[in-house]
């Protein structure tokens, strides 16, 4: 799974910052939402090197040294991943007050399976002191 930044920078014809205006600008999927930001996110391999890509839309405005974690829960089910680079940044996007944030986590193969069959209630990010909660998005 890949994405295109062209994308999510993009213009759009809406100037209003909720999350469907959000969603509705983006091609992709959305992963999880929570009051202001809209996660899209999916696993991805390289060369053998297994990541969870996330994208963060919304009103995420951070600059970072320190990494950030993944936490998944869920029926019986935790998982937390840490991200592939410690240092990492939000980007503007041509809509005010909008941003884009790329991090990857690294996942293990092993884990990649229980992931993807867990039924989860929630994702959480931690950044810095931060605490996002993303519930799972379910179109209208």
């Amino acid at each position: 799974m890949g994405f295109s930044l062209s994308k999510f920078f993009g213009k759009t014809e809406t100037s209003e910052d909720s999350i469907e205006a959000i969603i509705a600008s983006v091609e992709h999927q959305a992963y999880g939402v929570s009051d202001s930001n809209v996660l899209f996110a999916g696993l991805n391999e390289l060369g053998g090197y297994f990541f969870f890509q996330t994208i963060i839309v919304g009103t995420l405005n951070v600059k970072c040294k320190n990494g950030a974690k993944l936490t998944f829960k869920g029926e019986n089910f935790e998982l937390t991943l840490n991200s592939d680079s410690l240092e990492f940044e939000s980007h503007h996007t041509e809509i005010k007050g909008r941003y884009v944030t790329n991090i990857d986590f690294q996942i293990e193969e092993s884990d990649i399976k229980a992931l993807q069959e867990a039924t989860l209630s929630e994702t959480l990010l931690n950044i810095k002191k931060e605490q996002l909660f993303f519930t799972k998005y379910i179109a209208p």
